[in-house]
């Protein structure tokens, strides 16, 4: 927990940067709201994509410093700096021309232009957000989190002024709307990375991270390629998972879409608890194979997993208890929509009090195999529940059957609970082999 506390909480932080654009958008309008819920999960899908090359470091580098070997640290990390740079110069263009893709996927055609807009500026966060990964991965593989929460907290603050700022036109600045907050999103990817940067560069001079940073190692970029796609798809397929849900949901109308919008981020805030959990467990499980102890790992695993459990329990209590409370918080008093986004999100946080459980101990059974550098048969696992039963179970449920939105979500928590199944029973294997 010692390792924990400072990565649950910038994850906390993280998500409250695009919790913040989420309610700043969702007072703005409804369909400014919307525009970026589908905007923005297209931008996260390619950035999920490309962070699995950061987190693979995690493991590496755990595992070198608890050999106490620096300069595999230092060759690691420099090429997973070169993974992500080179992957961000092909991916952006899909960004930057995302409104024929959206709409070729049935998205509506006024949404897709919004989504659209917003993106365009939001294209070029992938190089800083990327670089940002591969440094809290590195900072956190080596113990020393505690400047990952002190940056997200300072990002958090620059990203809701500026938001406050040029979304709503506030202090004689233009009201710009979707545009402000793409814009507040940049420049809080750019300032994190040079926070980040300036810290790693002082406080690890050993590691020389930054010299001579053009000279290519081919050895070390493909070892850090072979563990980092894997966990790309494996994180891809879920994010996709649930991605391809707001997708489908927008087939059926905007009021939707908000209300899927709207419980997802309330339930995708507990998550950032077990999410920063599974960070911490990650680096643990990698320094406990470095140094051949398997009890050690075996008991973290087990502590770790009870935990999550228990965070679990007390978020889905509350989804139960306080529904409209907290999806309130989301809307204006005054939209039009908000009795219908309110029965319809009310519904969604039931079922999303369910899935929490499965949703935590799938990423904690990931972050352990994580550790362990086990990524391709994780990936195997991950394409088959999220894509195959949860995707395809979320669209019988929801279009065949016509339960809308509430049989996509009932098919987010098949997905999560196959996952689940598959994951833990991974690591058991393995951890108990020894």
């Amino acid at each position: 927990m010692k390792l924990a506390w400072p990565l649950i909480g910038s994850q906390m932080m993280q998500f409250a940067i695009g919790l913040t654009d989420a309610i700043m958008l969702g007072w703005y309008s409804l369909e400014a709201f919307a525009a970026q819920v589908l905007g923005g999960s297209f931008f996260f899908i390619i950035l999920i994509l490309g962070s699995g090359f950061a987190f693979g470091l995690q493991p590496m580098v755990a595992n070198a410093q608890a050999k106490g070997d620096d300069q595999q640290i230092r060759r690691s990390t420099r090429m997973g700096f070169w993974l992500v740079l080179i992957y961000a110069a092909v991916t952006v263009p899909f960004l930057l021309f995302a409104e024929p893709i959206l709409v070729a996927i049935g998205q509506d055609p006024q949404l897709s232009l919004d989504a659209d807009i917003y993106l365009k500026i939001m294209a070029y966060s992938v190089f800083p957000a990327l670089m940002v990964n591969v440094l809290r991965s590195y900072l956190s593989a080596l113990e020393q989190a505690g400047i990952i929460l002190y940056m997200t907290i300072v990002a958090l603050t620059l990203n809701a002024v500026v938001n406050y700022v040029l979304i709503f036109g506030n202090f004689g600045f233009p009201q710009l709307g979707l545009r402000g907050a793409a814009v507040a999103s940049l420049s809080v990817h750019i300032i994190s990375f040079l926070i980040l940067a300036i810290y790693a560069a002082r406080k690890n001079r050993r590691h020389s991270l930054f010299q001579r940073f053009w000279r290519p190692d081919p050895e070390a970029f493909w070892r850090v390629f072979r563990l980092g796609w894997p966990i790309g798809i494996t994180v891809l397929a879920e994010v996709g998972m649930f991605t391809a849900a707001t997708a489908m949901v927008g087939w059926v109308s905007v009021v939707e879409v908000g209300a899927h919008g709207i419980a997802l981020q309330v339930a995708s805030l507990s998550f950032m608890f077990h999410l920063g959990l599974s960070h911490a467990v990650t680096v643990r499980a990698g320094a406990a194979q470095g140094r051949g102890d398997w009890q050690g790992l075996r008991r973290g695993a087990g502590v770790s997993l009870v935990i999550s459990f228990c965070v679990a329990a007390l978020a889905s209590i509350s989804f139960i208890l306080f529904p409209e409370t907290l999806l309130k918080v989301f809307v204006s008093p005054s939209e039009p929509n908000l009795e219908a986004l309110l029965i319809r999100g009310t519904t969604l946080l039931y079922i999303a009090a369910a899935f929490q459980f499965f949703d935590a101990m799938q990423v904690m059974g990931t972050g352990l195999l994580r550790g362990l550098q086990d990524t391709k048969i994780p990936m195997y696992f991950a394409t088959l529940s999220y894509w195959v039963i949860g995707v395809g179970s979320g669209y019988v449920l929801g279009f065949v059957l016509n339960w809308d939105a509430v049989g996509v979500w009932f098919g987010l928590t098949l997905g999560l609970a196959a996952a689940t199944v598959l994951m833990l029973g991974r690591f058991r294997m393995l951890a108990y082999a020894e």
